[in-house]
C-alpha cells in the first residue's frame, strides 16, 4: 500500500499568471497549477472584469505541491526569483491592481514562512527597492480562489509560440530553469 502524503497550496500573484503557471508546472514536487484570481470583492470575476481592474482581484495561480519534497519556503524563494516584488500593481509592461504582488497565505504557518522570507529579502537587500508584496491571511477562508477561464489554464504550454509567451515568459521559464535546476521535474 502506498502511503498518502498530504499535499498544501499556495495561492501566488506576481504579475500575468501565465508567467508563473509556466514556472511552476516545471517545478520537482509540485503536483498541479491552477490560474485564477484572489482577493477580490466580487463573486465569479471574469478574465475582462478583473483586467478592468475594478473587482479588486489579483491575477494568481493555486500551487498543489508536496512539501516533503519541495517546503513551502522554496516555493515562496523561486516566486521571489521569477517576478519583481518591487513594483505596485506592476510587472513589466503589464500595469494595473490585477498584477501587484501578493501571497495569500493558506496557514498560518505560510504566514509566518512569507514574513520571514520577505524580511530577510530586505535585510539582505536583494532587490534595489523595498518589497511591496501584499501578504495576506487567507487560513480564516475570507479569501476566495476563483479558477480562471479554460483558455487561461496552461497557456504557455499551448501557446509557447505567442508573442507574449515568446518574448515575456520564455525568459522567466529560462531564468528559473537556470537558477533552480536542481528543482526542475524529472
Amino acid at each position: 500500500m502506498t502511503e498518502q502524503r498530504a499535499l498544501e497550496t499556495a495561492v501566488l500573484g506576481g504579475g500575468c499568471f501565465w508567467c508563473l503557471e509556466a514556472v511552476f508546472q516545471q517545478v520537482q514536487g509540485v503536483h498541479s497549477v491552477v490560474s485564477g484570481y484572489a482577493g477580490g470583492h466580487v463573486d465569479h470575476p471574469s478574465y475582462r472584469a478583473v483586467c478592468n481592474g475594478d473587482t479588486g482581484h489579483v491575477e494568481v495561480v493555486a500551487v498543489q505541491f508536496d512539501p516533503a519534497v519541495i517546503p513551502y519556503r522554496e516555493i515562496l524563494d523561486i516566486f521571489f526569483a521569477i517576478h519583481d516584488p518591487t513594483t505596485p500593481d506592476r510587472q513589466g509592461n503589464d500595469v494595473g491592481p490585477q498584477y501587484r504582488s501578493a501571497i495569500f497565505a493558506q496557514t498560518p504557518g505560510q504566514l509566518a514562512t512569507a514574513r520571514e522570507a520577505i524580511a530577510a529579502l530586505d535585510a539582505n537587500a536583494v532587490f534595489d527597492a523595498p518589497i511591496v508584496t501584499e501578504l495576506v491571511d487567507a487560513s480564516a477562508g475570507k479569501v476566495t480562489f476563483w479558477r480562471a477561464e479554460d483558455e487561461h489554464q496552461n497557456y504557455f504550454r499551448d501557446h509557447p509560440a505567442q508573442g507574449y509567451c515568446a518574448f515575456v515568459i520564455s525568459p522567466k521559464v529560462a531564468k528559473f530553469r537556470k537558477q533552480f535546476a536542481h528543482r526542475l521535474q524529472g
